[in-house]
């Protein structure tokens, strides 16, 4: 059976970053779960050339954003495919201001990282900074907004009624307002004719 790594294995690839680090590594709950590391951004493409290296996580899983409200974060899974650690792997973090969101690619590093950069740009309007061919990926020409923002308007949730804002009892109480959705006449349609 092969064994995860450990913290301090983590902690010892990443050692050479110092200051760069925003936290320690840590294990999460349970056995199952990797350890974790978060890093700056300016030293996003320089971690995970030393847990690749380091720890041999020559395997670039998957890589996302999270929208935090506060601050968007990048999440990039890397496993170790053979030794004595195969199959396990290790999470690497860092935190981008959601008004200008950069990050160094990790194309150079991990060359399947392009279609990841591609779909977390299209998603979340992330700019990965050196990347070969950042076009669209999987929304059509033209579109506008990054659907897995938290601010993004959902149009269907607009157009639509709120199951929400009537009583079973048909009465109708005060309008409750679904996440993603504007206040009314701000947006769409409504919002068009005022401006006529």
């Amino acid at each position: 059976m092969s064994a995860p790594f450990e913290t301090a294995q983590v902690e010892q690839a990443l050692a050479g970053l110092g200051a760069a680090l925003r936290g320690t590594a840590r294990t999460l709950a349970t056995p199952s779960d990797l350890p974790r590391a978060a890093v700056a951004p300016e030293a996003w493409a320089v971690a995970l050339r030393a847990l690749r290296d380091g720890l041999g996580t020559t395997w670039f899983d998957w890589l996302t954003g999270v929208d935090e409200s506060d601050h968007l974060e990048v999440v990039a899974c890397l496993l170790a495919p053979s030794g004595p650690s195969a199959g396990h792997g290790v999470l690497l973090t860092t935190a981008l201001d959601p008004g200008a969101p950069v990050l160094e690619t990790a194309v150079g590093v991990f060359r399947g990282a392009a279609w990841h950069e591609r779909e977390a740009h299209e998603m979340f309007g992330i700019d990965f900074a050196g990347h070969p061919r950042l076009r669209p990926l999987l929304l059509p020409p033209g579109f506008e907004g990054h659907p897995l923002r938290k601010d993004f308007v959902l149009a269907s949730r607009v157009a639509r009624p709120w199951p929400g804002e009537h009583e079973p009892s048909g009465r109708t109480r005060r309008r409750a307002l679904p996440p993603g959705v504007p206040e009314p006449g701000t947006w769409g349609e409504d919002a068009a004719e005022r401006t006529r």
